[in-house]
Parts: structure tokens; sequence; C-alpha cells
């Protein structure tokens, strides 16, 4: 499995992310839609995204009724995307429906993941909020085992659980890590993060990259440097 560092375009709008993405003139690189983004422009940001070279991840964190989610992924198919997501809190049947909708004709499909438990979300938000009684680490281990029991790929977690997620799916169920920040920047909102050297230690496939990149104030830089820290 290749590596990749994945830049979040978390902008509002099509010409903000046009102008971000113009700067990079000598790569394509893989980039994540995320709500903010595609509820502003709809579909047409990526279809255009997909016709500059970019490969996308649709982060849109599906959690519905199974047919609901179902006929939502028929949809995102179309969009030939790379990669999208849903909850694995939906239960192990909407995963399932989500990979039977995502699945075209040719028996193709993208990247399907779960989200195990949000980069923001502590253990003790966990308890309090969601009550959810177990470890974080028992709660995003057994939410992996679903989705791969119903299909999926792999999942979104904390590049601090890639390791565990490993050991108990497998060297090539995929663990997509948002959290990264450098050992010198800010965390921001995130609680459970890392550094992209550390998260390659850990073993992800794929890290999230967004403010570190896109608030930078040199964001080819900032990118290269995660490529050379994470890929390289």
């Amino acid at each position: 499995m290749n590596k990749d560092v994945i830049i979040a375009c978390d902008f509002a709008s099509a010409e903000a992310t046009y102008a971000f993405l113009d700067q990079f003139t000598d790569c394509k690189p893989f980039v994540k839609v995320g709500m903010e983004l595609f509820y502003a422009e709809g579909p047409a940001i990526v279809r255009e995204l997909k016709r500059r070279g970019h490969k996308i991840f649709l982060d849109l964190k599906l959690h519905d009724i199974p047919n609901t989610v179902k006929k939502a992924m028929a949809v995102l198919s179309g969009l030939d995307i790379d990669m999208c997501n849903l909850h694995a809190a939906g239960t192990q049947e909407m995963m399932r429906a989500a990979v039977e909708g995502l699945t075209r004709e040719d028996g193709s499909r993208p990247i399907l993941l779960a989200v195990t438990q949000l980069t923001s979300t502590s253990e003790e938000r966990m308890h309090d909020d969601l009550l959810i009684e177990g470890s974080m680490s028992d709660v995003v281990t057994h939410y992996a085992q679903c989705a791969q029991t119903a299909g999926l790929d792999g999942v979104v977690c904390s590049p601090l659980e890639t390791d565990m997620v490993k050991r108990a799916c497998g060297q090539n169920f995929l663990t997509v890590t948002p959290g990264i920040r450098f050992a010198d920047g800010q965390v921001g909102d995130q609680v459970r993060v890392t550094t992209p050297v550390k998260a390659k230690t850990l073993g992800s496939d794929y890290i999230v990259v967004g403010r570190p990149i896109t608030a930078a104030d040199d964001p080819i830089a900032a990118y290269k440097r995660c490529i050379k820290e994470f890929v390289l």
C-alpha cells in the first residue's frame, strides 16, 4: 500500500479552493472535500477537481437508515470519487447497504471507510455525552471489526489507534488518519493528535492534513514537509 497525504480543502467556496490548489504547479495533491465545501458547491466541485486531475476523498460521513444510505452512495459512486465514508455507529446493516449502493454495475467502487470516533472526541466526552461506556481503544477496535465484517475497506481513526486497528483487522485494512499536526504547530480543536512522522511509525496508510497546510504561510512547503515526514 502506497502511503499518501490528503489535503483537507475545508474552504467555503470553489473560488477559494481553486485559488489554493492553483499554487501546486508541479503536482496534483490528493484532496478531501468535506461538508462545508460540498454543501456550498454541490457535485460540481467534485467534477471540476476530478477534471483537474485530483484524487478525491469525499468526506460526508453518512449516517442514516440503511435504505437512505444505500441510495445516497449510489449517487456518490457516479461522481467518480476515489474514497468516501460513513459513520460506523450506523450499524453493520447500514454499512452493508452502503457497500451495495456504492458498487457499480462493473463491480468497481470507491474506497469506503467507516468513521470510528472523531478526533475531536475525548474518552471523557464519549462517556459523558454519547453514553458509550467502553474505553476509546475498545470502542474504536470494535467499530473497525464491525466495518470489516460489513465489507468496508478501512476506517477513519486517530493515528494513535492505528496499531490496534491493524492488529485487530490485519495490515491490509486501511487506516485513514486526521488529527495530524506538526511537532511545532498548534493542536486547535483536535484532541487525539500526532505528527506525520509518528503517524508513519504507527502505520497509518493515509494522513489527512488541513490547517497545518491550508493555513500555512507557505502551503507548498508545508505539504512537502508532510510528504517528506510521512511518505518518503
